[in-house]
């Protein structure tokens, strides 16, 4: 039996395939929903740190650059946050009861450790790059402490599929 389905929340679109798929999985599994977004600092799109100097002379500089270094980060947070709010707020508007948490970490690692803390009993990732033997997915395939469903961004399969049926057509 499945109550409680984890989603991976970012600003993709197989991020939000996955949302959809698993609002609709847990709509008709009368099941929760744990919504979570990790913020990386290794990621691209990540604030980066200032750099540091051990010239007392520019200790002033490399506050405000610390300042507004975090600045930066609590404008992400804050973001995500609202993100998060309104993806429980289009499930709750479902019928599906929703919580949502914002971890800090590796997000493959951080997934895998809400599932075990909150009792999650399936996960549902996107996945932008089906080639990357190193993606979020892949890790939570292989070290989910659950059942790992991938979903793959809807204009990504709609273009698979007018493929296929090219190919199929072409024969």
């Amino acid at each position: 039996m499945i109550g409680k389905i984890l989603v991976a929340i970012d600003e993709s679109a197989s991020s939000e395939w996955a949302f959809d798929t698993a609002l609709t999985m847990a709509r008709s599994l009368k099941a929760d929903l744990l919504l979570i977004h990790v913020l990386d600092s290794f990621s691209s799109d990540s604030p980066q740190p200032p750099c540091v100097s051990v010239d007392s002379f520019l200790m002033d500089r490399q506050n405000l650059a610390q300042s507004k270094y975090e600045q930066r980060w609590q404008q992400v947070e804050n973001r995500y946050d609202r993100l998060l709010q309104s993806r429980q707020a289009d499930a709750e508007a479902a019928g599906v009861a929703a919580t949502h948490l914002q971890e800090r970490g590796m997000p493959a690692q951080k997934i895998c450790e809400a599932a075990k803390k909150n009792g999650v009993d399936l996960i549902v990732v996107g996945n932008r790059d089906r080639t990357n033997q190193n993606s979020i997915s892949n890790y939570l395939v292989h070290h989910a402490p659950c059942s790992v469903t991938v979903v793959h961004p809807k204009a990504h399969y709609e273009a698979f599929l007018q493929t296929d049926v090219s190919r199929a057509v072409a024969v």
